[in-house]
């Protein structure tokens, strides 16, 4: 057998879930005005000065502090059955459907948060691995659970939920410098492949 690892945001879709998730769950106004608020530190974040999981923190307490699970995930699910299908790269849906021909494991390693994700990959029987959210009294606290699932941290995930010598051959697709270590572990890595 053998292991086919996709980062999702960029190489299976077309572009950024997790703020695309942000706005169709919360509303474009509210989204615009708390993106307002957030914009010096996602100014500081492109100029390279400000970390991606402490912005991804600050997205999730600006819109998501206090949410309960529940709402958290129903919402989830109404996203993934109404707006993933629309932004699936058609190759990356094509190579999907080539690796489970082949009877490959496929996994679906992602930054973006594994709530979010969670239902499309269900409902297309796809394994994941993602970035966790803290969870206290069963809501939402804002804060990442652990580390982002990006660069070395999906490497680790990898290697901790499953044993990569088991396979005789790992396949790996991503499309930015989060995803080179994941990458680099593959015997067949592909970097932007289905643009």
């Amino acid at each position: 057998m053998n292991l086919a690892l996709f980062d999702f945001d960029g190489t299976i879709s077309d572009r950024d879930s997790f703020l695309l998730f942000v706005r169709h769950t919360v509303g474009v106004a509210r989204f615009a005005a708390g993106m307002a608020i957030l914009a010096p530190r996602v100014l500081r974040f492109l100029c390279g000065r400000y970390p991606n999981h402490r912005l991804k923190e600050d997205v999730l307490t600006r819109f998501f502090r206090h949410w309960s699970v529940q709402d958290f995930c129903r919402a989830a699910e109404e996203f993934s059955r109404q707006r993933i299908p629309a932004i699936i790269r058609p190759a990356a849906g094509q190579r999907l459907a080539w690796h489970r021909r082949q009877g490959d494991r496929i996994v679906i390693v992602s930054a973006t948060p594994e709530l979010i994700l969670a239902p499309w990959c269900r409902r297309n029987d796809l394994e994941l691995i993602a970035t966790r959210l803290e969870v206290v009294d069963d809501r939402l606290t804002g804060r990442i659970s652990g580390r982002n699932c990006r660069g070395p941290e999906k490497v680790a995930r990898i290697n901790r939920f499953c044993t990569p010598a088991d396979y005789d051959e790992i396949y790996a697709y991503g499309d930015t410098d989060g995803d080179r270590p994941m990458l680099a572990m593959a015997h067949r890595p592909s970097f932007r492949p289905f643009r």
